[in-house]
């Protein structure tokens, strides 16, 4: 399984040089989850920058692959995580979502660059 942080979600819909480094992923829906802060994230910045109709349209891609609801039990390992790792909250709830599914994370977040179970793609 994969995940793809926001972030990547934003380089893919962009084109950017990096979009062919998440294309793997995002491309595989059938191995993909999505979870809802991805979805709002993604969707918030798409919104301010291209509009409703824009944001709109990416969601839509994004719900091609699973979209993983915020449990009870992803909330009370995200909080764990984030308190352990000293991580921001979209962030506790991206691993523990990861964790709980056995995906893989995509991500150019430095805040991920050395935890397992991570595909760190740098920025240089």
């Amino acid at each position: 399984m994969n995940l793809v942080d926001s972030c990547g979600w934003l380089e893919y819909f962009a084109d950017s040089s990096y979009a062919d480094s998440y294309a793997p992923a995002i491309e595989d829906t059938g191995a993909l989850i999505i979870p809802t802060i991805c979805i709002l994230k993604v969707f918030k910045r798409v919104l301010e920058q291209r509009g409703e109709d824009a944001a709109l349209q990416i969601v839509a891609v994004m719900h091609q692959g699973q979209v993983v609801d915020l449990s009870a039990g992803i909330a009370l390992r995200a909080a764990k995580v984030g308190s352990e790792m000293k991580l921001p909250l979209a962030d506790s709830v991206i691993l523990a979502t990861a964790q709980a599914y056995g995906a893989l994370i995509w991500t150019q977040d430095a805040h991920f660059k050395d935890v397992e179970g991570v595909k760190y793609i740098d920025k240089t």
